[in-house]
This record gives structure tokens, sequence and C-alpha cells, in this order.
């Protein structure tokens, strides 16, 4: 994640540590000031202006000041923000086109949108907190070494609460994408960022998912009650996951931004998932007596093997590409992976060499199984709108925004 200007006093910029890797976060987007006083004011009552206007411009200081970094104090201010928010989107009030929203990339600072549209706001909220789950999840996947000797280990229960964190971003971006981008005015998806895109959203949400699957996996490689087959599975679901959402992002320009650091990272999960799935099915195969079980357990050890390589330059053009990024130590089932799949497939070629040469009709790549997907996003429910709404129905007057601020301009005047 990047920080905003604000973070960093004169000169100091360019000292700013590459940032390591574990859980990508796409480009953080935040709300920019933005005049709810002067647009609201007569047509709602002052104290709902006032408390909308102070939470959104403290989602901004908060955003600001710690980069995003502070995520507890700024779910805080966004979950008491989107009962607010909600009254704004409600048809009944007739003010959804009322305030002009602004929101900017918080890496850059450029403003991106500006949007008169109460929907347009309730996405980049949600969308935000979404961005805010992948951010923490990173954080818990990336342990201090406070000892000194170089030896990250990332505890159980942090790598529980990041795949729980992970679920919730993906519930929150399937919810944008059904229950927000859904009634969005066609005028209006057509200005808002790129990021916003239907499949965007949705490949994000399913990397979330892939990425729960990878702790998952690795879960099972740590514990001796895990069997094959479990591994196996897992991760084969790892590389569905990060093939469907590889399918969503190739379809998409995605050469602005992030993007080809997104497609990156995405090929570079689905290379490691696609080996280990290989791995897996190769060990299960040996297992057979007949000697075309021995033949083809030995194609899918080369072939993890050719395939982790592939992943090895994948991580690296990943991390390479803009911004620039580190990579985690190994950790997971690619600590473990990364040393037996070569060992494993130069020890199988060597014993079954012999049925090799006197099989060749038999070397073909064997397909891996077909497995429903275990992991799906937590359920996003929208927040009830603030009692305040209700308790000051008298006071909200629908007025025709051109009207309303029309008459802003003439007391200004006067």
């Amino acid at each position: 994640m990047g920080c905003g200007a604000s973070m960093y006093p004169a000169g100091e910029r360019k000292n700013k540590s590459v940032p390591e890797v574990v859980v990508y976060v796409p480009s953080m987007r935040i709300p920019a000031q933005s005049d709810l006083q002067r647009t609201l004011r007569g047509l709602i009552p002052q104290d709902l202006v006032d408390r909308l206007t102070c939470l959104r411009n403290q989602i901004v200081l908060v955003a600001e000041d710690t980069g995003g970094s502070d995520v507890a104090e700024l779910r805080r201010a966004l979950d008491e923000y989107l009962p607010l928010l909600v009254g704004l989107t409600k048809k009944e009030h007739g003010l959804e086109g009322s305030v002009e929203f602004k929101w900017k990339n918080l890496e850059s600072g450029r403003q991106e949108n500006s949007v008169a549209n109460s929907l347009f706001e309730l996405l980049s909220v949600i969308h935000m907190i979404a961005m805010l789950n992948l951010s923490e999840a990173n954080r818990l996947m990336i342990p201090e070494d406070r000892s000194g000797s170089g030896i990250r280990v990332v505890s159980s229960d942090c790598k529980r609460e990041a795949v729980d964190l992970l679920l919730k971003a993906s519930g929150c971006l399937v919810f944008c994408v059904r229950e927000i981008l859904a009634h969005l005015p066609p005028d209006i998806k057509k200005t808002i960022s790129k990021d916003f895109q239907d499949g965007v959203l949705e490949a994000i949400s399913i990397q979330a998912l892939g990425q729960g699957t990878e702790i998952q996996l690795g879960f099972a490689v740590e514990s001796q009650k895990a069997s094959l087959s479990v591994k196996r599975r897992l991760a084969c679901e790892q590389m569905i996951y990060f093939g469907q959402a590889y399918h969503f992002l190739s379809e998409l320009d995605m050469s602005n931004g992030h993007g080809k650091k997104h497609l990156c990272f995405i090929k570079w999960k689905f290379l490691e998932a696609k080996a280990a799935a290989y791995y897996y099915h190769g060990l299960i195969l040996d297992k057979g007596t007949e000697p075309a079980c021995h033949v083809s357990a030995v194609c899918c050890f080369l072939a993890a093997g050719g395939i982790l390589s592939e992943s090895k330059k994948a991580c690296l053009t990943f991390s390479l590409a803009d911004p620039v990024t580190r990579s985690p130590p190994l950790w997971g089932a690619m600590k473990h992976l990364h040393q037996k799949i070569p060992e494993v497939a130069s020890r199988k070629s060597q014993m079954y060499g012999y049925l090799l040469e006197e099989e060749k009709a038999l070397q073909a790549l064997p397909d891996l199984p077909d497995f429903d997907l275990s992991l799906a996003p937590d359920d996003y429910v929208l927040p009830e709108i603030d009692p305040a709404w209700d308790r000051n129905k008298g006071g909200i007057h629908s007025q025709p925004l051109k009207e309303h601020l029309k008459d802003s301009e003439d007391e200004t005047e006067t």
C-alpha cells in the first residue's frame, strides 16, 4: 500500500521502504473534501448535515494522516458514517443527486472521481472497507522479526483471522457488484474509476477466496492428519479460484494504474497452485500398482517442476512491476513444495526411467480432478438507516438540486 503525502515530512518520501506483499491490495481510494454543508443546507435538518460532514471529514483526515494504516480507526468512522449515508440513498428522501462526492487515489493524491450520486458514495465506502480488510489480512501475514534471527512465524490465530478478513472483503465486493453497481445509472458508470468495473470487483472477490484457500492449504501441509486427497483438493481449488480471477481481468483493459501488476500477481499465484495440484495428484497416482500409474505420476512431478520454475519467474515479474514490491520469504505450502517438488521429480524420474522408455505411448499429462469450491464470501449486510432520519422526517425537504444550489449561491452573495 502506498501512503498519502501528509505522512511524509519534506525529503523523506524518497526513502520510503519497498512494501512486502502476501495479500495483494489494489490501489486504495479515499474520500476527498466535499462541500456537504453548502449542498445539504436547508434540505435536511442541520444536525444530520453536521454529523455527515464531521464523520466524512474524519475519514479523510485519518486516511491522509496514517496512509490508510490505522484500519481500526477508519473502520470505526466508516461504520458510523454508513447508517447516515444510507439515508441519502433512499428514493423517498429525494436526495440521491444532492451532493457531489469526491474521491482520490491514496498513493498519488490525485482526484479520480467527482460524482453527484449517493449510490456512488455508498459503492466507494464499501469498496474502501473491502480494501481495508485486505490490507489488514496482509499485515497479519507479515510478522515482525523482533528477535533479529531472521526467522518469522505467523501464528495460527493470525492466519485464521486473515482468512476471516479475506472472506469479509470478498463479501463486500460481491455486494458492490450485485446490490450497488447493478442500480447505478449507465451515465454514472461511464464516468467512475476503472477500479469499479464489474470484472475487476469480481476478480478481487474471487482472488480473496483463492488466498484464503492458500492459507488453508498451508494449514493442511503442516498437519499430520491431513491426507494427500485433502491437500490435492485445496491446491486444485486454489488454482480454480485464481484461474477464474485471471479470466475476469484478462477480458478488461488493465493497462492503466495497477492493472498490469494485478494481473502479474494473479498469474503468479495461479502457477503456484497449479504446481502444487500436479505434485499432490502425482503422489496419489504413484500409490497405484500399474506401470501406467507410475508413468502418469512422473509426468505430474515433471510438470509440477516446470510450472514451479515458471511461478518463480512470475513472482519476480510481479515484484518488479510498478509499483515495486517485495515478495515475502517462502511460507505455507510453498515453503515445503519449493524443496519437495524438484527433489521428488528428480528421484521419481530416475526410479521409473525404464518405464518412461517402455511406455512412451502413456507419457501424457493426466487431467487434474475437478472439485466444487469450498470457500464462499461472507454475506455483507448493509446497516440499518440511522434513526435520526426517521426522527427528522418532517425536516427533510425534497427540492430540485439546481434550485437549491441557486438559493445557496444567492445567500452567499448577500
